[in-house]
């Protein structure tokens, strides 16, 4: 395992005002000319950045994207890459598969069952029409002892859950699972994609004492969160490093989420129905 010191990321921009085109900002009056008429406000606040120009993101501006998730972070981790006009819709399916499964399976099943849910109940909503893409993931923690630990529940079990991970290394397991319906009437009807990202992360076991996990479960952060704590927040005092994706332990590998969008919304069902009907004739020749 390759150890990688982690640096908490700076916080990023509302990603709901445009940047300002190169025409539109050469045309503004320099500083020297309105610095003698106006008080000074501070620097400028920074613009987001402009969105990424890729044939799948642009094939979903304006249509139905449904985050299968009632997660901010999620929200704002795809607003990053274009996705800001998001519909989030949760899931209404209790999450209580057995924690017997292994966590791989765990996460992977909850996050199809979710986008499975949320695509049923939308596919044929007549006041808004068939969603293009639905979008849904799981996370959970796993203790070096291999126990599953999802959102504490209480602040004692909260208090627990974090001594648990403060005796060195657990992991972190997110499953995403990408579906958009498919214009033919071929069974099942929609193409779906998923993923399974596994991040390793280490507690500080020198500065994480009673005192400091007391004191951060007292501010609230980790309270709705996997694991019970927030990586990109204040909760990031109590790791030492991480092996993986620092987005995979917020909640949503982004990387590998727009390589699912992407493998998706791009899905060919002519060559589908080309292999289909090939096997079909090879079974009439023997």
């Amino acid at each position: 395992m390759v150890d990688v010191k982690y640096t908490p990321a700076p916080s990023e921009p509302s990603p709901s005002d445009p940047p300002p085109s190169y025409t539109t900002a050469s045309a503004q009056p320099t500083p020297s000319t309105i610095s003698a008429s106006l008080p000074s406000r501070g620097p400028p606040i920074p613009r987001p950045p402009l969105p990424l120009e890729l044939p799948a993101l642009s094939m979903l501006r304006g249509k139905r994207v449904v985050l299968a998730s009632a997660s901010p972070r999620r929200k704002q981790l795809l607003a990053q890459i274009g996705l800001t006009q998001l519909e989030t819709i949760p899931s209404p399916l209790p999450e209580d598969l057995p924690h017997t499964l292994a966590p791989f399976e765990y996460v992977l099943q909850t996050a199809t069952r979710k986008a499975q849910a949320v695509y049923a109940q939308e596919i044929n909503n007549e006041a808004k029409g068939e969603p293009a893409l639905v979008l849904a993931a799981d996370t959970v923690v796993v203790s070096a002892s291999g126990m599953i630990l999802e959102k504490p529940r209480s602040e004692r079990e909260h208090v627990a859950m974090l001594r648990r991970g403060s005796g060195g290394w657990h992991k972190v397991f997110t499953a995403v699972a990408v579906m958009r319906p498919l214009e033919s009437l071929r069974e099942p009807g929609y193409a779906m994609e998923t993923i399974v990202e596994e991040t390793a992360v280490k507690f500080d076991q020198a500065a994480v004492t009673d005192d400091l996990i007391t004191a951060y479960v007292k501010t609230r952060e980790g309270a709705d969160k996997a694991g019970g704590y927030g990586i990109q927040g204040i909760g990031s005092i109590l790791i030492e490093k991480i092996d993986g994706s620092f987005d995979n332990v917020v909640g949503l590998p982004l990387r590998a989420t727009l390589q699912l969008i992407e493998k998706v919304v791009t899905h060919d069902e002519e060559e589908e129905d080309e292999a289909a009907a090939g096997v079909y004739d090879d079974e009439e020749d023997d």
